[in-house]
């Protein structure tokens, strides 16, 4: 525990030291919701910050766990950074677990500070079912990291992974409502089997006061069992 804790802290500052890494995690997506709430702009009769808090909430976890943690595994086994670490005590898992740390640790911090800048700054309501909330958003960010190490697992170098990475996030952020919150009802229904289109909704549901629907954390579940269980088998150390 105490090599897990060493490496973790490692890992933090180290994310400290990428400020842009840093800045697209955690600073973007408060600077997007303020830039949706200056506009006063409004769908329905809702403001266009309260449609948009679930989905840059989601956005978070992408960052961290799609686009984060599958260059910095690949960089590290193109680095022979794991191999060498395979002959010491910490171990090679241990840096994976330190990293998972990491990642989730942010999503929450910045997932935070999102609801803090929509309540404070705009009036939103923090959400009215606090525990299907937390659920949701620790899940999603589970999915998304096990999509993360899915990837990671798979690509053979920094470069490739970040590539595929990218690739992805076009469809997820898509069915999460990024480009456009006024999807057809088509684009809806796919959308709920979508890891992030299922926890764009059940975050909504939560944040008005319902239960999430048991789709949405079934979809999660899904996601994060199969990716997690493919990355662990084709994983490479080296």
């Amino acid at each position: 525990m105490n090599m897990l804790k060493m490496l973790t802290l490692t890992e933090a500052r180290l994310l400290l030291r990428e400020p842009l890494a840093f800045f697209w995690g955690v600073a973007f997506p408060m600077v997007l919701l303020t830039v949706m709430g200056l506009s006063a702009s409004s769908i329905d009769g809702v403001s266009l910050v309260a449609i948009y808090e679930p989905i840059v909430i989601a956005f978070i976890s992408v960052a961290f766990g799609v686009q984060g943690i599958p260059v910095q595994i690949a960089g590290y086994r193109q680095g022979r950074i794991l191999r060498r670490l395979a002959t010491t005590p910490a171990g090679p898992a241990r840096v994976i677990g330190a990293q998972l740390i990491v990642s989730l640790g942010v999503i929450l911090i910045a997932t935070i500070g999102v609801l803090a800048v929509g309540r404070l700054g705009f009036g939103v309501p923090l959400p009215r079912q606090p525990l299907g909330f937390a659920l949701v958003v620790v899940l999603s960010a589970a999915a998304m990291v096990a999509i993360g190490l899915l990837i990671g697992a798979l690509a053979p170098t920094a470069r490739s992974a970040g590539a595929a990475a990218t690739v992805l996030f076009f469809p997820l952020m898509y069915f999460a409502g990024l480009w456009t919150p006024q999807m057809s009802a088509s684009a809806k229904h796919i959308g709920q089997f979508t890891p992030l289109g299922a926890a764009t909704q059940a975050l909504g549901d939560a944040m008005n006061g319902g239960w999430p629907h048991p789709a949405a954390f079934a979809v999660l579940g899904v996601c994060t069992v199969v990716c997690g269980g493919l990355a662990a088998r084709f994983f490479r150390w080296e």
